[in-house]
């Protein structure tokens, strides 16, 4: 019998773009409604569809080998875990998701000191204790179900510790930001024991190879060009690269092809520009990885 690498994905708001990248980086994963076990076209692992927040529980004890969660949860769990790799999804690479405290606008309460016996909601209970234990203020903090942004605007508690990306949403129900408690990213974990096991610890090494490498694909194209060498020096001038880009003799006499990855933004713009200064034979072609 084969082994099998335990892993564990997101079930809920980060399932849908955990598979895409997955398929991205070559795994197809097919998942059913009634079921928790994805099956995949790799039967050296076993994926098995948990909640992010149960994610590290699950990878500590042992029953999984490895998952993927957010930082928030490993903190909020407090579980001793291996944190191998951010997995950088969508516009989290410039903008982590925040925890934060959160008061009506018209709240008397200006600072974290304000909540001194005051009743705080959360969904990150745990950690939410210790980070106002670590300020030594002392408050009541109450598990929230969900619909956490209106409990504070009702009056039913005082503030909230909520998780946000841009703080849009909490300045629309008429709540404003007093401190951020963390910040979080998407992380691949894995159990500290099997990252000792040479086999576990090379699978996994070679998936985040792959899934960084889709990550990294992401809003990004390949472009081909030729060119002759006497208009080279203009068509390089305009364009970007992870390097240089590649350059190869053509058969034709004195022309040459470039090839190089860059941001699919910027393709509109620059297409016309390398046509006006003598490329031709323009080719843009899409990317499944990109990897270092």
């Amino acid at each position: 019998m084969s082994k099998k690498l335990k892993l564990g994905l997101p079930k809920g708001s980060l399932q849908e773009k955990t598979i895409e990248v997955f398929k991205m980086a070559g795994f197809n994963i097919y998942v059913s409604s009634r079921s928790y076990f994805p099956s995949v076209d790799d039967n050296e692992i076993e994926i098995t569809l948990l909640r992010a927040q149960e994610m590290s529980r699950y990878v500590e004890e042992g029953v999984l080998d490895c998952g993927i969660t957010g930082e928030d949860w490993v903190l909020e769990n407090g579980s001793n875990v291996l944190r191998l790799a951010e997995l950088l999804y969508a516009k989290q690479t410039l903008n982590p998701v925040r925890w934060v405290v959160a008061v009506r606008d018209d709240s008397k309460i200006k600072t974290i000191e304000d909540l001194e016996g005051k009743r705080v909601a959360t969904e990150l209970v745990g950690y939410t204790k210790k980070y106002f234990k670590k300020k030594k203020i002392n408050i009541d903090v109450e598990f929230s179900w969900g619909a956490t942004e209106f409990k504070v605007k009702s009056g039913l508690v005082d503030a909230i510790v909520d998780i946000t990306e841009t703080g849009s949403s909490l300045r629309a129900n008429n709540l404003k930001i007093i401190d951020t408690i963390c910040q979080s990213t998407t992380k691949f974990i894995s159990n500290k024991d099997s990252y000792k096991d040479n086999w576990k610890k090379r699978k996994m090494e070679y998936l985040l190879i792959l899934l960084k490498g889709a990550l990294e694909a992401r809003g990004k194209v390949g472009l081909k060009l030729n060119c002759h060498n006497k208009n080279i020096d203009k068509i390089l001038e305009l364009l970007p690269s992870l390097k240089q880009p590649t350059i190869s003799t053509l058969t034709l006499k004195d022309w040459v092809a470039c090839e190089v990855i860059l941001a699919e933004s910027d393709v509109r713009r620059l297409v016309p520009l390398l046509k006006e200064n003598g490329a031709q034979g323009i080719i843009e072609y899409p990317l499944n990885k990109v990897i270092y």
